[in-house]
Order: structure tokens, then C-alpha cells, then sequence
């Protein structure tokens, strides 16, 4: 079982069918939609603002979502895949987005939907990523646009993917 902490009256409020690792943490004033997944080691830590996440979200092994006291919370849309290593902190993230392994986005960047952070990029603080865009490098430019191929292929594959590996957990869990 995950470690779920309320702290100053607030308690982790999860939607349906998701699955927590048994060692995924979750703290406080944070909300989880319906199908999401939360994998080995990620820490969401809802204690100092809080913590929003839409549907069909995927946050991977090691990722942290955190936020900035009174100042700067976190708000993740649908069908967003959070990759392994990546920290996410008091920022927005639209519908649609891969944010890639060991990325890094800052307090108040808005990535907006259909976009690809990739991998090791760094988003700095207020950085506003387009939509339908890539972003690589540190700091996160533009690279290219994110064409049919790539939103299907990549965006919509890997949170497709995940919930589908989560459901491999849940059924090996109903079988105990």
C-alpha cells in the first residue's frame, strides 16, 4: 500500500481505477483524477500548496511533484505522462504532454497541450512552453513542432501504455 498522509487537515483525494505503487508517497493536499497511475518512489507532496491531476495521468518511477508555499501550486491536466526522474513543481501542465525522463519544470512555466518536454530538458520559472511544440535542451527552446505522428506515437501511446501496465498490477493484486 502507498504511504498516504493527510497533514493540516488536508487528505490525498484519488478518483477511480487509479493505482499507487506500494512505495509511492502521497501528502496531503493533493487530487488525483480517474486512471491514474503513481509508480515506484514517485513523491507527490501536497504540503505546502496544492496539488491537481486530471485523468489518465502517469507519474513514473522517482518523479516528484511538489509546489512553492502560498505561492505556486501544481495543476497536471488529462492524459499526461510524468517520465521516470522527473521533478514537476508549482507549475501548470496542460492536456496531452510527455514530460520526459530527469526533466526539470520550474514554478510558474505553463506547458500547454499537445506538447513534448523531452528528456533532461530544464523549463525555468515562467517559462511558457506552446502548444503542439518540443522542447529540449537547458534551458528548454523550441526544436521542432510535435507533428500527428509524434502526439499519437508518443503522447497518447505512452499514457495509453501506462494505464495498461497498471492494469497488469491491479490484476496481479485481485489473483493475492
Amino acid at each position: 500500500m502507498a504511504i498516504i498522509k493527510s497533514l493540516r487537515g488536508k487528505t490525498p483525494v484519488f478518483g477511480q481505477d487509479c493505482w499507487l505503487a506500494e512505495n509511492a508517497v502521497i501528502i496531503g493536499d493533493t487530487t488525483l483524477g480517474d486512471n491514474c497511475s503513481i509508480w515506484y518512489g514517485a513523491v507527490l507532496r501536497g504540503d505546502v500548496h496544492y496539488i491537481k491531476i486530471g485523468n489518465n495521468v502517469n507519474i513514473q518511477d522517482n518523479a516528484v511533484i511538489h509546489a512553492t508555499y502560498r505561492k505556486s501550486p501544481t495543476t497536471i491536466g488529462n492524459n499526461v505522462s510524468i517520465a521516470h526522474g522527473a521533478v514537476v513543481h508549482g507549475c501548470t501542465i496542460h492536456d496531452n504532454v510527455l514530460i520526459g525522463i530527469n526533466s526539470v519544470i520550474l514554478d510558474d512555466a505553463i506547458i500547454h497541450s499537445d506538447s513534448i518536454i523531452a528528456a533532461g530538458a530544464v523549463v525555468t520559472k515562467g517559462t511558457i512552453i506552446e502548444s503542439g511544440a518540443v522542447y529540449a535542451g537547458s534551458p528548454a527552446r523550441k526544436i521542432k513542432d510535435v507533428s500527428p505522428q509524434l502526439l499519437e506515437g508518443e503522447i497518447n501511446r505512452i499514457a495509453n501504455n501506462y494505464h495498461m501496465y497498471s492494469g497488469w498490477y491491479k490484476e496481479e493484486e485481485k489473483e493475492k
